[in-house]
């Protein structure tokens, strides 16, 4: 198959845009696993895709998760522009930028020319997601992979409407968070039911104005012994017309070719994978292996960088071998707390290098939650804290926490403030956010008593 402008949707979250060749691949995982081995591909990438992304002179990256940074895949495009989104922190581009890759920040809500025919813009967000809106000769793909709207729907909303042909590729589904959930009593609690994924889609669709869905960015399977449980609530291709209503918007398959030009759409059809399951010794992990003293010290001191947490939670305690490390984070009464039992291997490596949000994905690792924790779970009192914007925007301290949402705030102040009223997520206004405005602004500026008086009208609207 050949075509001259379009695009290819194919892995995971992989869009690879062509315009006579190949310009563009995003968050490429093509070879691989991810979150310790307990992801793979739900299916193969052909092999002219393959060929494709290898060919891109240009490689775009979302966010630091594995199956969207994957380190197998990056191993093989060394020599490409790898563009990021312009996060607090710089971890992604400072960590690719170690490994010798030639990294560009993408400036926030400018385009930029690929090619005469390839214009791509780029709106980072305080959740340490990114999405990339590209422009295709004309069609609009809104790339949201694992984004939510946090405040920059305003921009993107009128932006869509200037389109004929828009297509959503937007994560939905199951499978793609934490779902191993035990009670104290030790017995798996189940996920909650979902809607329909079509339902949720063709919602999404008309809210965004898209012409045309596409399945995206939960294209996987389990695949180690220990995460094997979770594969049936796991999203499937099949899964996605549920509850579509084609009257409002089109449904395209999984992994199609879309031409520019003229506006048709291919089929690719890759096989579903035929990977065995493999076992967690495969990827480093005994569970009956316990923690040496000096790991005990290390896992301790990571937790306890995160100032955020003790305000809410009194402990965490981890089961690693069958032997306890307790961690008394506020020095209070342990009442609200949580219990992680994983492999000793994961466990030390996600805390030397930051990254315990893949232990929370891969789905092997059990949780208890003690205490009242509400119908979120982790959301919203640990993992942004830990995942977000501690290990990824390096933010620990509550000084740093503020310093980290002043920045995401004077970037889109209408943006910010209205996803964080609206949402109901804004802390009482002595929080990170509130202090950074009091600090930068001055209690008695006419903006910071505009925008406190917006969060009481907020509240009384909402609450």
């Amino acid at each position: 198959m050949s075509f001259d402008v379009g695009f290819d949707t194919v892995g995971n979250a992989t869009v690879i845009v062509h315009d006579g060749a190949p310009v563009l691949a995003t968050d490429p995982w093509i070879v691989g696993s991810a979150y310790f081995g307990s992801w793979g591909l739900a299916h193969e990438i052909p092999a002219e895709q393959i060929d494709a992304v290898r060919r891109c002179p240009y490689i775009w990256v979302s966010h630091g998760h594995p199956d969207h940074l994957s380190g197998d895949s990056m191993a093989l495009l060394k020599d490409k522009v790898i563009l990021v989104p312009n996060h607090r922190g710089s971890r992604v581009f400072e960590d690719l930028k170690a490994q010798g890759f030639n990294v560009r920040v993408m400036p926030d809500r400018q385009w930029l020319e690929l090619t005469p025919r390839v214009h791509a813009l780029c709106i980072p967000d305080y959740n340490q997601d990114a999405i990339l809106l590209l422009d295709v000769n004309g069609r609009l793909v809104l790339n949201f992979n694992d984004a939510g709207n946090r405040g920059w729907g305003g921009f993107v909303r009128p932006l869509v409407k200037q389109y004929a042909r828009s297509f959503l590729l937007s994560l939905a589904g199951g499978g793609a968070d934490m779902m191993n959930f035990f009670d104290e009593d030790g017995r798996r609690l189940r996920p909650a039911p979902m809607t329909p994924i079509g339902v949720t889609l063709t919602n999404r669709a008309q809210y965004w104005g898209a012409t045309t869905v596409v399945p995206f960015s939960a294209m996987h399977r389990f695949q180690r012994t220990d995460s094997a449980w979770a594969e049936p609530h796991a999203s499937q291709v099949e899964d996605y017309p549920e509850g579509f209503d084609s009257t409002r918007c089109e449904l395209l398959p999984a992994y199609v070719r879309y031409d520019c030009i003229k506006d048709e759409v291919t089929p690719l059809n890759p096989a579903r994978s035929r990977e065995p399951l493999h076992e967690p010794e495969e990827f480093g992990d005994d569970w009956k292996q316990r923690l040496e003293q000096d790991e005990k010290a290390r896992l301790s001191a990571y937790f306890k960088r995160f100032e955020h947490l003790r305000q809410n939670i009194d402990f965490v305690r981890f089961l690693v071998g069958g032997d306890e490390t307790l961690i008394d984070l506020s020095g209070r009464n342990l009442r609200r707390g949580i219990t992680f039992e994983v492999p000793r291997g994961s466990l030390m490596t996600a805390v030397e290098y930051q990254i315990f949000d893949d232990l929370l994905i891969g789905n092997f690792m059990k949780v208890t939650l003690h205490g009242d924790w509400g119908p979120g779970g982790l959301y919203p009192d640990f993992s942004p804290w830990v995942a977000k914007y501690g290990d990824n925007g390096r933010a620990h301290t509550l000084k740093e926490l503020r310093e980290y949402h002043w920045s995401y705030f004077r970037r889109a102040p209408a943006d910010y403030l209205r996803h964080r009223f609206e949402t109901g997520f804004l802390m009482p206004l002595q929080n990170a956010t509130s202090s950074a405005l009091r600090s930068r602004l001055g209690a008695n500026s006419a903006f910071f008593r505009t925008a406190k008086n917006a969060y009481w009208s907020a509240r009384a609207r909402f609450f």
